[in-house]
């Protein structure tokens, strides 16, 4: 296989989750070697044949557990849930870049490098969840995520404010105090592995936003009335809700005024 769109297509059809993760990583040494092709006429395969494995169980947020930090089974549900956001992370970015053609090849090759870094991430909280005796798929996980792949298929736009400017965003103002939490509970290597998380995080949503602006700019939007109108269209309850990291955003390509509109 050489090519970008063969490659996500059977990433979207296999059901084993290791499989999955090493196709992820094939494709990117396919590009990495100059062998991966990014042309393509064969149709988009529709959304809602795309394929998970049969676990997690998958509920919908407010049916998840309440757990909290301060217990080891809190800590474990915790890296299982982020080990989710993770596991759907890499379905994100394959879907980007194989939902929506027509773009510079440049944007398949970065979410494709977006896929690779999300199954890093994966495998890491994974070996963790497997030092604490559990495994990805032994909790529930939440529904939400994919919802918004669902929402967004058929609008690029749509889809750049939504998951890399909204949904991944949500990391860059979480995820500092939960590290400081660890930190401050002397647990090195989920402090390690939050902070790689956010550190490629940020430039995923950088991604996000230069691609973004590009699509505005491309079809004639004003990009910042442009995100406004599409969080107003597709976030439940209006607008994400604070406090939000600001400088963290800011290095992430949003701009004052949106930070201002988001506060407000």
């Amino acid at each position: 296989m050489k090519n970008i769109f063969e490659f996500a297509e059977a990433f979207f059809q296999l059901t084993d989750v290791d499989d999955k993760l090493a196709l992820t990583h094939q494709a990117w040494h396919t590009y990495t070697t100059g062998d991966l092709t990014f042309s393509s006429d064969q149709p988009v395969l529709p959304i809602d044949q795309v394929i998970f494995p049969g676990r997690p169980e998958l509920l919908a947020p407010r049916q998840m557990p309440r757990r909290k930090l301060t217990t080891p089974d809190g800590v474990a549900a915790f890296f299982h849930a982020i080990a989710h956001v993770e596991f759907v992370a890499i379905y994100l970015a394959w879907d980007i870049l194989y939902r929506f053609r027509g773009m510079p090849e440049q944007f398949y090759r970065d979410w494709l490098r977006v896929a690779d870094e999300e199954a890093q991430h994966f495998a890491l909280i994974r070996a963790h969840l497997r030092a604490m005796q559990l495994d990805y798929g032994d909790l529930p996980a939440h529904s939400g995520l994919w919802d918004h792949a669902k929402d967004t298929a058929d609008d690029l736009p749509g889809r750049l404010a939504m998951v890399p400017r909204c949904m991944e965003a949500r990391g860059l103002d979480v995820t500092p105090a939960l590290i400081e939490k660890f930190r401050v509970r002397g647990d090195n290597a989920s402090v390690a592995i939050l902070t790689r998380i956010l550190t490629d995080e940020v430039g995923h949503v950088e991604l996000g936003s230069y691609w973004f602006k590009f699509v505005c700019q491309q079809r004639g939007f004003d990009a910042e009335a442009k995100y406004r109108e599409l969080i107003d269209q597709y976030y439940v309850g209006g607008k994400p809700k604070g406090p939000f990291n600001r400088e963290l955003r800011k290095m992430a390509g949003f701009s004052d005024a949106e930070l201002d509109w988001l506060e407000c």
